[in-house]
Parts: structure tokens; sequence; C-alpha cells
């Protein structure tokens, strides 16, 4: 099992508007999405879902689990919910969403419930989102490295976070990167505008370039389908050794997601 390089992000999306946006990207030819518990929209994407026709076994779903359901006690119980409003039976891939604050659930608590929804088969994958290499570890220790998918992160031009790369691939565990645009600050940077016209591009389409060239999964999201259209195209732009080396330059530790209460300590 691999996790898909391309999908669909739907963070902040709700109802009709992510039912739009779901079905609009099935359209174009995307075939991962990705959801949340706390993003109050597992239920409209099951519906987009379920009206587009596709086969469930053509499409990667993830989902995470907030942290009020991640003891041992609620968390499969909670994906059990989960898979509902999905409508499919089992999901591809889930996430612990946050470390538990102040781990007042343990790691080893939170991904040995994620393991056993696995062997029950309510899931294909299991992993990890927003964890620094302290808490990589303890996941490790919990269920082994070859029961992590990914960590996915934020990751952009201007946090490329790469201590937890770089540990991540020495464990050889997958990056998933989310805010890949960087809330599309990332498109108004001049370098990377040179760089899209250099390669008759969209800006958007260098940054996710940038991104699966490094070696991650990117999972961006968007309302509007000539921007879904030109997403999804990324894949085709080649960026070459100078571009690579000119986006990395772009890293200034800026870090755009760290919810108060919730963010763990950073690397």
């Amino acid at each position: 099992m691999t996790i898909p390089a391309f999908g669909l992000g739907t963070f902040r999306l709700q109802d009709d508007v992510v039912i739009h946006s779901v079905k609009t990207a099935l359209e174009l030819g995307y075939r991962a999405i990705d959801t949340a518990q706390i993003y109050e929209n597992e239920a409209a994407v099951g519906q987009a879902i379920a009206e587009s026709g596709i086969a469930r076994d053509q499409l990667f779903i993830t989902t995470k689990i907030w942290i009020e359901n991640l003891s041992a006690e609620k968390l499969i119980p909670s994906l059990q919910q989960s898979l509902s409003k999905l409508r499919s039976d089992y999901v591809d891939l889930t996430l612990i969403h946050w470390p538990s604050s102040g781990a007042a659930v343990s790691v080893k608590e939170s991904m040995q419930a994620l393991m056993t929804a696995k062997e029950m088969g309510l899931t294909r994958q299991i992993g990890i989102s927003n964890f620094p290499i302290a808490l990589m570890k303890e996941a490790i220790e919990a269920v082994g490295i070859e029961n992590i998918a990914t960590n996915q992160i934020e990751l952009h031009p201007f946090l490329q976070n790469r201590e937890v790369v770089e540990f991540a691939k020495q464990q050889g565990i997958h990056i998933t990167s989310y805010m890949t645009l960087a809330y599309g600050e990332a498109l108004k940077d001049g370098t990377i505008q040179d760089i899209a016209q250099k390669h008759q591009a969209t800006p958007a389409q260098v940054v996710l370039s940038w991104a699966m060239q490094s070696g991650y999964a990117v999972i961006p999201s968007s309302t509007k389908r000539e921007n879904l259209a030109s997403n999804i195209e990324a894949a085709r732009v080649e960026l070459d050794a100078e571009d690579m080396a000119q986006i990395a330059a772009l890293d200034r530790q800026q870090r755009l997601v760290s919810p108060e209460g919730l963010a763990p300590d950073w690397d």
C-alpha cells in the first residue's frame, strides 16, 4: 500500500461547498480525498462520493481522529461513526490528527487502538499528523515503523520542516505536506513567479511540483473548477535542480498552523 502523491484536501469546506469541490475534483480525475472528524464534512464528502458513481475501490480516502476520540475506548467507535458518514465500510488511511494535549492520552494508547482498527478492517493503513520527532519515536515504539504510513505535517516553501523530514526519511516514513501553498502566500513570491514563467506554469503548479519532486504527497484544496483542473496538472511540471535549489532557499521557518493548547513542542 502506498500514499497517492496527489489528492484533494477539504479543510474549511463544508456542506454544498465541499460537495461541489469533491464532485468537481472527481470529474477531473482526482482519486484521493482527505477529510477529518473535526472538519465536520465527512457526511458531505460521503454524499459527494456516492453521487459521483465512482467505485469505492478506485478511491483513496483519508480521515483523521480528533483529540477527543484518542482514547482506546473512544477511537474505534468514533472511526465507525466516520465510516457511516462517509458511506464506506473502510477508509484507506486513518491518522491521529494532533497529539493528545498535555499527553492526556498516550501516543502508545492511541496508536495501538488504531492498529486494532486496522486489524478489524476499518482502515487499510494508519499514520500520524502534526507529530514532531519525539512523538514520532513514541509512535514507532508503539506499533512499529512498518505500520506508520505517513506523517502529515505543515510543509511549504517558507516552512520546510527539515529536521522532521530527515528523521522520517531515515525511518522510511512517508511525508504528506499540508498547507503546501502557505494559504496562497507562496503564490505571491517573486522567485516562485519567475520559475512559473520559465516553465509556462502557474505558481501553484510550481509549488506543488516542488513538493512532489521532493518526495512528499500533497493535498491542495480549492472550490474553483479552474484551480482544481490546474492543480492536478502540477505533476507534469518538471523543475530542474536550479529551480529546486531556489525554492529550498525560501525556507524561513514560518509556521502558519500552531493552535494554542494543541500544538506539540515543534522541532
